[in-house]
Order: C-alpha cells, then sequence, then structure tokens
C-alpha cells in the first residue's frame, strides 16, 4: 500500500510579525522587508506582546520594569484617590492590583532591590488606609506567626515564590530541550532564585531524614506529611514554594527579636489572632486602628509622645506616674479607684455568664456505662461508634449557676466563706462545683494571674472536698487587648463547650476585651469616669 502523505500549507502573516535591522551596532529605519509585497513592522515602532511579555527594539527589560513601576504608583494613587473606606482600598489592592502584577514580576528580569522599592511604595499606602503610623513595622502586616494575623501578602514574598516557581517549572520540564536548555532566572546579585530553590530542597530533604515533628501542643500523628523522597513534580513544585514561605517567615521573626516595643507580643502568653477580611468589615474604623496600634505599641501614649519629642512629660495625667501603655489599660490607680477596669472585667464577664448559662441548658446528663470491647472478624469491618461530647456539665442535672455581676453571689451553703468566686456552678444531687475565675490582665501577665487566681481559691476548694464534693478550679484570662490564654480554651473544653461553638465564644470574650479597652484608651485623660453602653 502506497501512503499519501499530506503537506499542510502555511501562509506568511507579515502583520503579525517583527522586523530588526541593526546596522554597525545601531538600528536601523531605513530599511524595509517585504515579503509578497507585504511590509513587515518594524519592532521599533511596534512592540509585539507574546505569552504576557512584551518585546522591543532595546532586546531587554528595562522599559517593561518601569512600566511595572509606573503600574504601582498610579495604581496606589488612583485606589487611594476613590472616596472609599481605607480598609476596603487595601481590599481593592490585595486582590486587584496585586494579582495584575504578579505575573509580569515573574516573566521579566526584575531585581529583588526594585521590588523592594516597589513594596516600601505598596507599605506606606497601606499603613495610610490602616490608620497605622509610618512606623508601623513591616511584620505586623505580612506576618503568619504573628499574635495578631493580617490578610495581606508580601510583594517581596511573592516574588521569589513566583521566580521559585519559574525555577522549578524549567528544571522539570518533561521537554528534554527546555530542561537543557539552560535559562537562567536572574533576579540581581541581592537574592537568587536558583541557590533559594537549592537551598529549600536541601531543607526538604533533610526534613526526609528528621521526620514529622510535633510543633507545640499538636500531637503525634495529628498532620500528615508529604516527604520530598516520595513526592511527584507538582508536590515537590508545592514543597519548594512552601519552604519559600517559611524562610521569609523566619527571617520576620528574626526582626521581631530585633524591634523593640513592636516587638514585644512575641513574650505574650495567648493565643494567636487571625483578622479575616469578614473580621475587619464588621470593625469600626477608629477600632480596628486601636487594636492595630495598640499591638505594636504606637499608639500617643503620653510615653510614646514624649520618646517622639512631641510632648514635654511622659506622666500620666490622671496619676502623675509614667503612662505607658500598659499602665493606661491595666496599670493606673486612679483608673482602678474609678472602677474602669472592674467595668472592662464585668464587661467581659457577662458574655462568659451567657455562654455557660447556655451550656448549662442544653447540657444532656450522660449516664457513664461500662466500656464494651467490640471484636471484629477477620475480613469485616467494624461499625464506628459515634462520638460523644461530654463535659462537666453533662454528668448532672441540677447544675446552678451564679455570677458575680449586678448582685453579690452567695457560695453554696455547704461551705461558708467570704471568697466572692466570678462563676460558680455545683449540683447538689451530685455534690460537684465549679469555681470560674476571670481576669483582663495585661498579655504578658496571664500566667502570672492564672497562678495567683488559682492559689487563692486552693483552701476553699480543699474544705469541699474533705466534705466529699467534687471540685474543679478555672482561673482564665482574656488580655486586655483582646487575646484570650490558652486557659479559656481549656475551661471550654472541661465544661462541655467544643467546635463551633468554642471559636465563637471565645471571639465573644476578645472582642469584649478589646471594645472595652478602646473606650478606656479614649477616656485616657478624662479625670471622671461614666461606663457607657455604647462599648458593650
Amino acid at each position: 500500500m502506497e501512503e499519501t502523505v499530506t503537506w499542510a500549507r502555511m501562509s506568511f502573516k507579515p502583520k503579525k510579525s517583527r522586523a530588526l535591522i541593526i546596522r554597525k551596532g545601531k538600528r536601523a529605519h531605513q530599511v524595509e522587508l517585504k515579503v509578497q509585497g507585504e511590509v513587515i513592522p518594524s519592532i521599533i515602532d511596534n512592540p509585539i506582546k507574546c505569552l504576557g511579555k512584551w518585546y522591543d527594539d532595546s532586546l531587554s527589560d528595562k522599559n517593561n520594569i518601569k512600566r511595572i513601576e509606573q503600574q504601582v504608583s498610579e495604581g496606589m494613587t488612583n485606589i487611594d484617590k476613590t472616596g472609599l473606606p481605607g480598609k476596603l482600598k487595601a481590599w481593592i489592592y490585595q486582590h486587584g492590583l496585586l494579582p495584575r502584577i504578579s505575573w509580569p514580576l515573574m516573566l521579566y528580569e526584575v531585581t529583588l532591590t526594585t521590588v523592594e522599592k516597589l513594596e516600601r511604595t505598596i507599605n506606606r499606602h497601606l499603613r495610610k488606609w490602616l490608620g497605622v503610623p509610618l512606623s508601623f513595622t513591616t511584620v505586623g502586616l505580612y506576618s503568619r506567626t504573628a499574635k495578631l494575623q493580617l490578610p495581606f501578602t508580601s510583594l517581596v514574598e511573592e516574588f521569589k515564590v513566583s521566580k521559585s516557581r519559574l525555577v522549578m517549572t524549567l528544571k522539570e520540564s518533561r521537554d528534554d530541550k527546555v530542561r537543557t536548555a539552560g535559562v537562567q532566572v536572574r533576579t540581581g546579585r541581592k537574592w537568587s532564585a536558583s541557590k533559594a530553590v537549592s537551598e529549600a530542597e536541601s531543607r526538604l530533604r533533610h526534613k526526609d531524614i528528621v521526620g514529622t515533628v510535633a510543633v507545640g501542643r499538636q500531637g503525634l500523628g495529628t498532620s500528615k506529611s508529604c516527604y520530598w523522597k516520595n513526592a511527584n513534580t507538582q508536590e515537590r513544585r508545592s514543597l519548594v514554594q512552601r519552604e519559600i514561605k517559611s524562610r521569609e517567615e523566619e527571617n520576620r521573626q528574626a526582626k521581631t527579636v530585633e524591634l523593640g516595643s513592636q516587638g514585644a507580643w512575641s513574650r505574650w502568653e495567648v493565643e494567636q489572632r487571625s483578622l479575616t477580611w469578614s473580621d475587619i468589615w464588621r470593625y469600626p474604623q477608629y477600632q480596628l486602628q486601636f487594636l492595630l496600634r495598640s499591638v505594636y505599641d504606637v499608639l500617643p501614649t503620653p510615653s510614646n509622645l514624649h520618646r517622639w519629642k512631641l510632648s514635654e512629660t511622659p506622666d500620666c495625667p490622671l496619676c502623675g506616674n509614667r503612662g505607658t501603655l500598659q499602665h493606661v489599660l491595666s496599670g493606673c490607680n486612679i483608673a482602678l479607684t474609678q472602677g474602669r477596669y472592674t467595668w472592662r472585667h464585668n464587661q467581659v464577664l457577662r458574655e462568659l455568664a451567657e455562654v455557660i448559662e447556655k451550656q448549662r441548658k442544653d447540657a444532656k446528663h450522660i449516664r457513664n456505662k461500662p466500656m464494651k470491647i467490640q471484636f471484629v472478624k477477620e475480613g469485616e469491618v467494624g461499625q464506628e461508634n459515634k462520638k460523644i461530647i461530654s463535659g462537666i456539665l453533662n454528668q448532672a442535672r441540677d447544675w446552678q449557676l451564679e455570677f458575680d455581676l449586678g448582685k453579690k453571689m452567695q457560695f453554696p451553703d455547704s461551705v461558708p466563706t467570704n471568697l466572692r468566686p466570678d462563676m460558680v456552678l455545683w449540683s447538689t444531687s451530685s455534690k460537684k462545683v465549679i469555681i470560674i475565675e476571670l481576669t483582663v490582665p495585661w498579655e504578658e501577665r496571664c500566667g502570672e494571674a492564672n497562678e495567683r487566681k488559682k492559689a487563692k481559691y486552693d483552701g476553699l476548694l480543699a474544705e469541699c472536698r474533705d466534705i466529699g464534693w467534687q471540685t474543679w478550679n478555672f482561673p482564665v484570662e482574656v488580655g486586655c487587648r483582646g487575646f484570650p490564654a490558652q486557659s479559656v480554651w481549656r475551661m471550654f473544653s472541661a465544661v462541655g463547650v467544643t467546635g463551633q461553638n468554642r471559636r465563637a465564644a471565645i471571639k465573644k470574650l476578645g472582642q469584649a476585651a478589646e471594645k472595652a479597652s478602646c473606650w478606656i484608651w479614649m477616656k485616657r485623660d478624662s479625670s471622671s469616669w461614666k461606663p457607657t453602653t455604647n462599648a458593650q
């Protein structure tokens, strides 16, 4: 049989092509190239775009880099000129401008120094829109391990990740010619994408040797790890990008240690908070500013104003002591005497009492049943037992609740005492009693407050145990800037508040403390104190 070969006829399209003529090292305009009587456009007058990248007669990326700088500058200026609130301007940058400039930064040979210059322009506008001073650290904007995390992405980090992804794409391409072409991804002398990828691969191989490591309170086997030696091409690319991000976060952590007052949050004994865009929408602008400034101690306190050379004295206007942020929010004797801190404590206690009361009403009595072992024959699958959420409140039906709000609380008559815990639950039939003592301290003193409150009621609980009662003591702390300590999580788990209900309850407690502290801050210079219901 004879094979019939059909040749496809290709037609040359001059309009979609470009010509470049060089004479004696200079670009020439006089000569025209023609195909089939039609002139091929010169690339000097008609730059061409291919796969998202512009090519011109300079044969370099200088003009394209200038175009990126102009796009960032004009984009941030145009966003700033809109009459929108600052947090909405920040959202437009994060979801509008940033994705548009990420792709050109990966395509063109942009140096890290240029990207850092662009990020400084972006940071200046972000600080303005969020209402924080220019001295506000970039760690507060982009860190993923800080106590307060914002939903912003660093342009430098995005640049490094995209360049590393490009290196991996070329390095592990399915096409042999692409892999062996020796394409270099140039990023300047300050940082090399190829070296960063090599270091990331070395660290990933080292992690394979070390194995899975538990982080924080995480138990062994909780998370599944993807090992480098067993990963496919796509997984390796993701692992390298994740390692590049981890490296950037380590640099931010090192910078935090070097900071003074703005890095004090690294010593807090509280849980992290992550602000989502939904949270930011619900925040009033003044309260969002207070939260950001208070966490990084850049509020205009008397101490800071004196340090910034804007005030002659760092003294508190109420008591005359040094007016640091800790003093204003947690340590002023006049504010304590006037009941400002007590009012804030009661605001948080009211939210806590609502959660515990709801759990007391919803709790179901669970009888202690003997444990049964279910044997399964070989080859069969056993039935999965339904998980029953248990807690102390599920161990009895006649729980009574008393809390120290608006009236003098009475401890159960079984043990006479003059102590007044913030909250007491007891069951007469099962002889169980729970004490919950709330403190709203300065975040760095949460551990100290927990030990002090625990020791305060040891004697009372010992008397209850002597007469046959089973006792629990839960000292809980919610930082005055809205950061609940780990003791709050443990208490909720013990009484049976778990899952989404626990997360929502803890969020309410933090917001109550934060709002109250914001009101105390606004009234810091007023000698008279009158609580308001608007701050609730």
